[in-house]
């Protein structure tokens, strides 16, 4: 007798394995994105933004991005005849992503194109770039965040600035002024410090004046210095006079020679593995000063207020390719009879994957548009929403990565499955880099007492959202953060987690009202809000239709 195998069904693979997502388009699939494209003024971007999303998307970038995290970047500290070099060696890889990020613009673009829109297209190309390769990223958009504090030291801004806006990648190791283009990084925390950067130790000794400015020695240390690799770094330092101040610090000097800045070792990273994070000591190392002296600390956070942001966008990128993963291998895998994407729990499950990834975009990409605009509302929105959106979107996004893995099974958690190992170690560095969770929402409550006003004006604009949509429970959060405001210091202190969570979940709301369907507005303020809502409630009080968010949420 001859067995028959049964026919399998229609569109499923004869194993019941899933076919690796590739060769599809990031931005022409992703309704959310592409509508606030168009909310933001940026249709002028489209047909790039459409280029770049096929690039993004094309298996050719898929393996470049995990060829650069697969073969890690290595130190090599000496020459073979013993002289100090103090290089990074990196795969090919690696400069092939970071090509593409320069050339799509994360490394200058709000800066370089006057519209107030290019903050809206550059956070379509930064949200889309970090989905696929998030290490590349740091060195490119801590470049783009040091223009505006390079503008503080004319000469050298004279010089480096059309370097800035170039769109190449020169991965060439050479002095400043022989490259086409330079990236830049950040150099602030030490050993003994971290986070509290005002116990920095590191020396600045007036050294003369030059053609670039003011120039110093500076002898110490950074325990974590950013991309060592870039053609510069902004570092903070001591000076005899003032304290702390702010110094570009180049790795070659203008006669020529390395710049004594020595590369100890490569940080063993968790994550963000193809990008390289270095422990050095500078030994007289020539710098110029950016800024006033003894204001160090504030014009270097002006270039970390940048990044934040870059960070709530990242970590919405991660979240939206946690979410396009989970989709896919749900609507592909099969089991007892059915797609997993039927599957009434998983329906649920991915339902409120979508709800957060819709609501984590239009924060990030929000946030993005306001850094364009003059207006008193969008500056609130920047001083108080942009330390609380990366708290929130970042924390979110290591949570949710994690859950996405799972709807894989044991397919996410093997290395060769797929992205999904590499997106939830990616996930933390947000949330850490550039202040943690804690210093987040301290640095919410110190934007609310120096500029109160800001915090009055940001409230009325979420309650009057509330109101006008008629969300009792919204409006009830929004007194909440009213009341909360109206505590001694000391107990706001104590509840500044509580207090952040709810104000960025209070304007992820009301721009789910303003901009979501009704159907993923009332569902996320249902669940949301519900005092049972956690990490395995899902959203089944929020809507009876969770299947239609699925549906909406990703156009693959």
């Amino acid at each position: 007798m001859t067995a028959t195998l049964a026919s399998p069904q229609a569109g499923v693979h004869p194993d019941n394995q899933v076919p690796e997502l590739k060769d599809y388009n990031l931005y022409s699939s992703d309704p959310v994105l592409r509508r606030a494209v168009a909310r933001g003024g940026a249709q002028w971007r489209e047909a790039e933004l459409l280029r770049q999303g096929a690039e993004y998307g094309a298996e050719a970038t898929l393996r470049a991005a995990e060829d650069a995290n697969r073969y890690a970047p290595e130190l090599v500290a000496f020459a073979p005849m013993g002289q100090r070099i103090d290089q990074i060696k990196f795969h090919p890889a690696w400069h092939q992503i970071m090509a593409i990020a320069r050339r799509n613009g994360i490394a200058n673009l709000p800066f370089t194109d006057a519209r107030p829109s290019a903050w809206t297209a550059y956070g379509a190309s930064l949200f889309m770039h970090s989905q696929i390769e998030a290490g590349s990223a740091c060195p490119t958009t801590m470049t783009k965040a040091c223009i505006p504090v390079l503008r503080r030291n004319a000469p050298l801004y004279a010089l480096t600035a059309p370097l800035l806006a170039s769109l190449e990648h020169d991965a060439r190791d050479i002095p400043l002024v022989q490259k086409r283009s330079i990236a830049v990084g950040m150099g602030m925390t030490e050993k003994q410090g971290g986070s509290d950067v005002r116990t920095n130790t590191t020396r600045a000794v007036p050294a003369g004046s030059g053609p670039w400015g003011d120039e110093y020695l500076l002898t110490g240390h950074k325990w974590f210095f950013s991309a060592p690799m870039c053609d510069g770094h902004l570092a903070l330092a001591r000076t005899d006079a003032h304290g702390p101040s702010c110094f570009f610090v180049p790795r070659w000097r203008p006669d020529g020679s390395k710049n004594p800045i020595h590369l100890l070792r490569l940080k063993d990273k968790v994550g963000n593995r193809s990008n390289s994070g270095c422990e050095v000591e500078f030994h007289e190392a020539w710098g110029v000063r950016v800024g006033e002296e003894g204001r160090g600390i504030p014009t270097i956070i002006e270039m970390a207020t940048y990044t934040r942001l870059d960070c709530a966008l990242s970590s919405a990128g991660l979240l939206r390719q946690a979410l396009v993963q989970a989709l896919h291998y749900a609507r592909h895998r099969h089991a007892f009879g059915r797609a997993l994407a039927e599957q009434p729990m998983m329906t649920e499950l991915l339902a409120d994957l979508a709800l957060e990834s819709e609501a984590a975009t239009l924060l990030a990409m929000d946030l993005a548009g306001r850094f364009g605009s003059d207006e008193a509302l969008d500056g609130a929105w920047r001083r108080i929403m942009t330390p609380a959106a990366k708290f929130w979107v970042c924390k979110r996004a290591v949570a949710l990565t994690g859950e996405a893995m799972e709807v894989w099974g044991g397919n996410g958690y093997v290395e060769t499955s797929g992205p999904m190992g590499r997106l939830f170690r990616e996930a933390p560095v947000n949330s850490i880099w550039e202040g943690s969770g804690n210093v987040m929402c301290l640095d919410v409550l110190r934007a609310i007492a120096r500029q109160p006003e800001d915090a009055q004006r940001l409230l009325e604009h979420l309650h009057g959202v509330a109101t006008a949509a008629a969300a009792p429970p919204l409006v009830a959060q929004v007194r909440q953060l009213r009341a909360a405001l109206a505590q001694p210091p000391a107990e706001l202190e104590r509840q500044a987690r509580r207090f952040t969570q709810r104000l960025a979940l209070s304007a992820q709301a009301c721009l789910m009202l303003q901009h979501a369907s009704a159907e993923a507005a009332g569902a996320f303020i249902s669940s949301r809000f519900d005092p049972d809502w956690g990490p395995v409630t899902g959203i089944s009080s929020g809507t009876s239709e969770p299947a239609a968010l699925l549906r909406a949420a990703w156009a693959g």
